[in-house]
């Protein structure tokens, strides 16, 4: 059985991969003819959110440089150390500002943070299924806090395209560190592009 710590050491250093594949998903989707869209709202993909010249992965390729194995095996004292790095970088990743006040179209999973009377009124909106819920939160630029108008029955990782005005923002939630918030115009199901 692999211990906690390792699972979460592996799921910090996996979710790069999921995170990919989540955005390569997304940003096709965002790339597609999709249903008519309100005038003055951009189309987003994930990777628009992220500031050209940030690489998350960067520091810790850098340290490894030249060595045969930089993995850290489960129980060292730097494995610990490694997680709270990485979190704390993923916590604080740069966000694009000028975005702010761009009118956004953006398609993700829901991540319910309020609910009224059953209906969902703030959500985080995520790239890939399972984040913040069954993987550790991807980095600040890629989650969103969706503040809606009016509550919507949505459900946790059901997949739609959200709309609205886009601010650089961060909120901390128990589910992950979000760098923007969208004041949410509308949200409806995701339709797969045909």
């Amino acid at each position: 059985m692999i211990a906690g710590r390792r699972r979460l050491a592996l799921a910090g250093l996996g979710v790069v991969a999921a995170a990919g594949a989540g955005l390569r998903w997304l940003a096709d989707a965002a790339q597609a003819p999709a249903p008519a869209q309100p005038a003055g709202y951009r189309t987003l993909a994930w990777e628009d959110l992220v500031p050209a010249d940030w690489d998350p992965l960067r520091r810790f390729r850098e340290r490894n440089a030249g060595r045969i194995d930089g993995s850290v095996r489960e129980g060292d004292p730097r494995e610990a150390a490694l997680m709270r790095e990485m979190r704390e970088l993923w916590d604080n990743a740069p966000t694009r500002s000028e975005l702010n006040g761009a009118g956004v179209r953006l398609p993700g999973y829901v991540v319910p943070l309020e609910r009224t009377a059953g209906d969902v009124r703030e959500f985080l909106l995520v790239p890939y299924f399972g984040a913040c819920i069954h993987s550790p939160p991807p980095p600040a630029n890629q989650i969103v806090h969706v503040v809606l108008a009016t509550p919507r029955a949505l459900k946790t990782m059901d997949t739609v395209w959200a709309r609205g005005t886009l601010q650089a923002r961060r909120h901390d939630s128990p589910w992950g560190m979000s760098g923007y918030r969208l004041d949410g115009v509308d949200v409806e199901a995701y339709a797969p592009p045909r």
